[in-house]
């Protein structure tokens, strides 16, 4: 089982539904999310562990490739709500 590293250092199992609720909360329709989710599960299924950083880049990465706008949703919920800034740390 893949193990997510989260910002804070805490480890916990890597639940793909959690990728889909996020992708959800942006904007876009389940199909989409599960999509999106599935392409990232896939991307890291033989790895011991993932950091939350990395699951955000594989994330942002494929909703930007499907619509701009979901990613901007994404990109401000994570400046208001989770004071991050995200954008700046992809690049």
């Amino acid at each position: 089982m893949v193990k997510v590293i989260k910002r804070d250092g805490r480890e916990e199992e890597f639940v793909v539904e959690k990728i889909v609720v996020s992708i959800l909360k942006a904007g876009a329709p389940v199909d989409v999310a599960r999509k999106i989710a599935k392409k990232v599960e896939c991307a890291v299924m033989d790895r011991e562990s993932v950091t939350a950083k990395e699951l955000t880049m594989l994330i942002l990465t494929e909703l930007k490739k499907v619509n701009e706008q979901w990613y901007r949703n994404w990109i401000v919920f994570d400046q208001a709500v989770k004071r991050r800034r995200t954008e700046e740390e992809l690049q």
